[in-house]
């Protein structure tokens, strides 16, 4: 139970910082959306780094808020089978489901470290660069594992939340009455009726 509210707590914690991430990237996005409208529709002079700059932060945007929605089970789920069987039943299979789930995300983890850190990461985006010119220095071209590293860091913490939900399935299984940790207050709450 130890490992099980440490984890909780550690989850909670990263996951709320990282939604905070998550919206602010969500209204910079509209920013820059709004920028890009404004100068190809009003001024008739599209630039060339808004697109680009959308797309990098919605993948930070989701990669930070999609370990929430997993917690919170906000994933389109099929449960009817689960809502048939009896709950002892039930439970055994949500923890074959979160086990093939860690075990998908485990790789998923492997391939997004390749990624991110290898061969792919190394390319300079297309359009993104800091604009270093302003204090005379050279621009930099923006790496596109800091693109990939969105995703990667998605999976570490999908991994983390995953083992989160089987250590509660496994005690709701094995002590229906357990007090569980709290999940910041979401509303999705694993207790015995």
């Amino acid at each position: 139970m130890a490992v099980l509210n440490l984890l909780a707590w550690v989850n909670t914690w990263l996951l709320r910082v990282g939604r905070t991430i998550g919206w602010m990237a969500l209204a910079l996005m509209v920013i820059v959306i709004l920028t890009q409208v404004f100068c190809r529709y009003v001024l008739n002079s599209a630039l060339p780094w808004p697109d680009e700059a959308a797309r990098f932060l919605m993948l930070w945007m989701t990669g930070l808020v999609a370990p929430s929605a997993y917690r919170w089970g906000g994933f389109v789920s099929i449960d009817m089978l689960a809502s048939a069987l009896p709950k002892a039943v039930a439970a055994a299979l949500t923890i074959v489901l979160l086990l093939m789930s860690l075990a998908v995300l485990l790789v998923a983890v492997e391939h997004g470290h390749k990624h991110t850190v290898g061969f792919g990461g190394n390319f300079d985006s297309s359009s993104l660069k800091i604009p270093a010119d302003w204090i005379g220095l050279e621009s930099i071209k923006v790496k596109l594992r800091y693109m990939y590293g969105s995703l990667y860091l998605c999976v570490l913490l999908l991994v983390s939340v995953n083992v989160e939900l089987l250590l509660r399935s496994v005690f709701m299984l094995v002590s229906p009455n357990a007090s569980l940790p709290d999940d910041d207050g979401s509303g999705f709450e694993m207790e015995a009726d």
